[in-house]
């Protein structure tokens, strides 16, 4: 369940559904107009009686209600239309995440029509899908950014030894790239394509051979449409400030390090997950400021998913993992 994207995993299917998580609600009669990626397509471009919104917010609820709905609808369609046996759930959660919204992400799925609902913080399952050998006696780093939160743990013998989770991943890069095109050029652009930008021609790093992108806005002083051509090195300067933060959110965390499991992560690296660590140069980039190899897990974006479809498939293996359950 993250900021961004929700993806579920049913056992013996795999990933079944990706799609925002983003609704779309008629603000007159407060009903449900579309879900996911039907409702993506919104962001941006609704009249006045529609809403188009994230009800997740730093990898947690903010909207209760529409998040309830949204979980409903999520799991009738990965079980395939009505399914009369409730099914048990299994729920990442970011590692900072506070025991009040722990209970919100548990009642709600709950509420959506789960027989049981399990919690486990996000680097573990991180770790578990990018096929990290969690119970050995060694120490593995993993740095989880998303579109919310970016979660940094080191793990040894199944568990946490050190970790943290700060509210600074993609959604404030794509602010961050908004605000630099309104500064510098005058234009006005949506989230939708400070994303494109992002992903198209962003860098962690300056390049040698620049790509570039036709960006298309709101002139801020004539109010008319126009458009400018934005190269990737300027993009590298204006998230330059969101990646010194994820950075240091790595830093934090190796300084909490045993230096035992700091040792056997310059060997192992730092393993990389979740979709805002496919950005270019983003690996490269830890390696100069920290001094220790990044690694860029396979398919980062569905680490999370298929370490929870693992971790539900083998419950008992991962009995001491789970937090809470209902």
């Amino acid at each position: 369940m993250g900021t961004a994207n929700i993806l579920v995993f049913v056992p013996g299917k795999g990933v079944v559904l990706n799609e925002p998580s983003v609704v779309a609600i008629g603000v007159e009669n407060n009903r449900i107009l579309a879900v996911g990626a039907e409702a993506k397509v919104m962001i941006g471009r609704t009249p006045e009686a529609i809403v188009a919104y994230r009800p997740m917010k730093d990898g947690v609820i903010a909207d209760y209600k529409v998040t309830e709905i949204m979980l409903r609808y999520y799991m009738r369609k990965a079980l395939g239309g009505w399914s009369f046996v409730k099914p048990e759930v299994l729920i990442s959660v970011p590692a900072g995440v506070t025991s009040t919204e722990r209970r919100a992400v548990i009642e709600a799925a709950i509420k959506a029509g789960a027989k049981n609902a399990y919690v486990i913080k996000e680097p573990i399952l991180a770790a578990i899908g990018a096929g990290i050998p969690i119970y050995e006696a060694k120490g593995h780093m993993i740095a989880d950014i998303g579109g919310g939160t970016t979660d940094v743990a080191v793990i040894s013998l199944g568990g946490i030894v050190a970790s943290t989770s700060v509210k600074c991943a993609g959604n404030r890069i794509d602010e961050s790239i908004a605000d630099y095109i309104k500064k510098t050029f005058n234009l006005a652009i949506g989230d939708k394509t400070a994303e494109d930008i992002k992903i198209n021609i962003g860098s962690a790093l300056p390049l040698e051979e620049e790509l570039s992108m036709n960006v298309k806005g709101r002139d801020m002083v004539s109010g008319l449409p126009r458009s400018v051509e934005i190269k990737t090195n300027e993009i590298a300067k204006a998230i330059s400030k969101e990646l010194r933060e994820m950075i240091k959110a790595i830093k934090d965390v190796l300084q909490e390090t045993p230096p035992e499991l700091a040792a056997d992560i310059i060997d192992n690296g730092i393993i990389m997950t979740g979709g805002t660590s496919a950005l270019r140069n983003f690996p490269e980039l830890i390696l100069s400021k920290i001094g220790v190899k990044a690694v860029l897990a396979k398919d980062p974006l569905y680490c999370v998913a298929q370490g929870t479809g693992i971790a539900l498939e083998h419950l008992g293996a991962y009995k001491k993992m789970i937090i809470a359950k209902k």
